[in-house]
């Protein structure tokens, strides 16, 4: 005989069998409650019912009888009951519909919408983006203020998730060790992916978490900006004490953001994608800090939305990183440029480079022949590891991210093709900026240094040139990251300092090709005024001319590599072969900075 008694202090409100039923293993004998809680009390075996001592209602003690069972063997010779089906719990089917209604199946008209202009969802964005079955998402049950004005049935299909899909993930995890990131897309089929009350906070929501978690953050920017029709709050008059724009500001040099922006994506939308430290865009953006309504609004008159920052205006002047195709390339560019902030990629020896004695060559004995830096770039780097950033802003001056053995490397290298690699206004501002995210990050830096200095004259002063020249200095002087300047030619005057962090030794290593040459200026320049009397005296034509070129030849062998190298102005005079075996070796022997080293930086333009 089992005696079934209470489990707690409680209220007996249930007695489910009586005196003389069989009863199965695990069948519900007796419902007790406590503290507004309901407990079921069930029979551990097969067995009959014997005694029922209590009744509904009793207020029962702990260890109180409630009932008395006899095990019993009759039931085991019985064929074993078939389960009936389970029902599916309420809560559970409300769920799964609440959820349902955010997904693209559900929202059939938003997806074939974007389809139809050859467009992605934000979901399939996302899917794309992240490691399979990785993503954890915050507010997905989120809707628009707009309770007050519209059915709630009718927000949670049409204002999904508020317009914004937010969680963590990983990214790349196949081939990086640290692969955590948090997401961030905005979703233009929800309101023209504009800016409300709980998009605000779901955006807040995970800019806090990655601070706190240091997280690198890819943020999708697609949108209108600001949205007026969220009525169900009232509590603010303008809408300005939004913390959003500040969060995503102040993770500045703390963690990588990068920004993929397709369509448009105009005022506050447009701010979040300036701010980023690497942009993305596709060939059918249009970025600008007013849409069409405000323009017109403040007085300035009427434009198509085509007509404010096409992707031509906003990647020649800088504002665009990388130019991609579509959503997909976009996403693939994101994900390529995170990898180079988590790290070191694939097994060791997984990585390939090309022969190296191809070096010997790209470069015309002929020391003013033109040749393609890039080629050079892809020679001494992981074979297609190299990504430009800002390839049409700045064109002198080239910028991106490569890998030595599968280990992120930033380049900075002067194009002879434009402006013969002297830097200009442009050129100075870019290279300051790169190397400045690259120094809050702590990836190393190559210089490939090939440029007649400072670009100078009246047209130069009209861009800044004083004060943006003087940044990379500026910057060279702060920065902890260890660098390499290889100088493949031409290393004159000012320019080419600050294309060696500031000096030909702030360098941890700076070694010149062969056919590198220095002198304080470009030489023709220094021949021309250094010896302008002896030049004057000499008769106008032939015989000035011939004079000229014996003293050009003479200052061009005083001004060899190997004499620099002589006089100890540079480290080291090596073959264009051992480049890449060189730059290894000398960042291997370099003590990385610590996190305390490193400052902070925002990387937002001012031009």
């Amino acid at each position: 005989m089992n005696n079934i008694v209470a489990p707690m202090n409680s209220v007996l409100i249930g007695v489910e069998v009586a005196v003389g039923e069989q009863v199965s293993d695990g069948q519900v004998l007796a419902t007790v409650e406590a503290m507004k809680m309901q407990y079921t009390i069930k029979a551990t075996s097969a067995a009959k019912v014997s005694a029922i001592a209590a009744s509904i209602g009793d207020v029962l003690q702990e260890g109180e009888l409630i009932c008395q069972i006899e095990p019993t063997t009759d039931l085991l010779d019985e064929a074993p009951k078939s389960a009936s089906p389970q029902e599916e719990r309420h809560d559970l089917k409300h769920l799964e519909m609440r959820l349902a209604a955010t997904l693209d199946d559900q929202r059939s008209a938003a997806r074939d919408k974007r389809h139809a202009k050859g467009f992605r969802t934000a979901r399939e964005n996302l899917n794309d983006l992240v490691d399979a079955g990785s993503f954890i998402e915050y507010g997905q049950l989120c809707v628009a203020a707009q309770r007050n004005r519209r059915p709630l049935e009718e927000l949670q299909t049409e204002t999904a998730a508020d317009g914004i899909i937010t969680g963590t993930a990983t990214i790349n995890a196949d081939v990086q060790e640290h692969a955590e990131a948090a997401i961030v897309i905005n979703d233009y089929s929800v309101l023209a992916g504009t800016q409300g009350y709980f998009h605000h906070h779901k955006l807040d929501r995970i800019l806090e978490l990655a601070e706190r978690s240091q997280l690198p953050v890819v943020m999708y920017t697609e949108g209108g900006g600001g949205r007026p029709g969220d009525t169900d709050v009232q509590v603010s008059m303008a809408g300005l004490n939004v913390g959003s724009f500040k969060a995503w500001a102040k993770l500045s040099g703390l963690v990588p953001r990068i920004a993929v922006n397709n369509g448009y994506c105009f005022a506050g939308n447009a701010a979040l994608f300036g701010c980023a430290d690497i942009t993305i865009a596709t060939k059918a953006s249009y970025i600008g800090m007013a849409g069409p309504a405000m323009i017109e609004g403040g007085g300035l008159g009427k434009f198509a939305a085509q007509d404010i920052g096409p992707i031509d205006v906003q990647s020649n002047n800088g504002v665009v990183d990388l130019v991609a195709e579509d959503e997909a390339d976009a996403t693939r560019l994101a994900k390529q440029c995170l990898g180079y902030f988590q790290g070191a990629t694939g097994a060791t020896g997984a990585w390939k480079s090309a022969n190296q004695n191809a070096l010997r060559e790209l470069i015309p004995e002929e020391r003013r022949g033109a040749y393609q830096v890039r080629d050079v770039i892809d020679v001494v780097f992981d074979t297609d590891s190299f990504l430009e950033l800002r390839p049409s802003y700045g064109r002198g001056m080239v910028t991106g991210f490569a890998r030595l053995e599968g280990k992120t490397i930033a380049v900075v290298a002067n194009d002879c093709h434009y402006q013969g690699g002297a830097v200009d206004s442009i050129a100075a501002a870019k290279a300051a900026r790169f190397i400045q995210l690259c120094d809050a990050f702590a990836i190393p830096l190559v210089s490939l240094a090939d440029t007649p200095g400072f670009m100078v004259g009246p047209e130069s002063e009209t861009q800044a040139a004083v004060r943006n020249m003087a940044s990379l200095f500026v910057t060279a002087a702060s920065i902890t990251t260890p660098v390499v300047a290889i100088v493949l030619r031409k290393g004159y005057g000012l320019g080419a300092m600050a294309m060696t962090a500031g000096s030909m030794f702030a360098p941890v290593f700076t070694a010149a090709w062969p056919s590198g040459e220095f002198g304080p200026m470009g030489l023709e320049g220094a021949v021309s005024l250094g010896f302008k009397k002896e030049l004057e005296a000499a008769a106008e034509g032939e015989e000035r001319n011939a004079l000229f070129a014996q003293l050009l030849a003479k200052m061009i062998e005083q001004g060899r590599a190997t004499e620099a190298a002589s006089y100890q102005e540079i480290d080291a005079v090596i073959d264009p072969a051992d480049t890449r075996a060189c730059i290894i070796k000398a960042l291997s022997s370099a003590k990385p900075s610590t996190p305390d080293q490193r400052k902070r930086r925002n990387f937002v333009d001012t031009r």
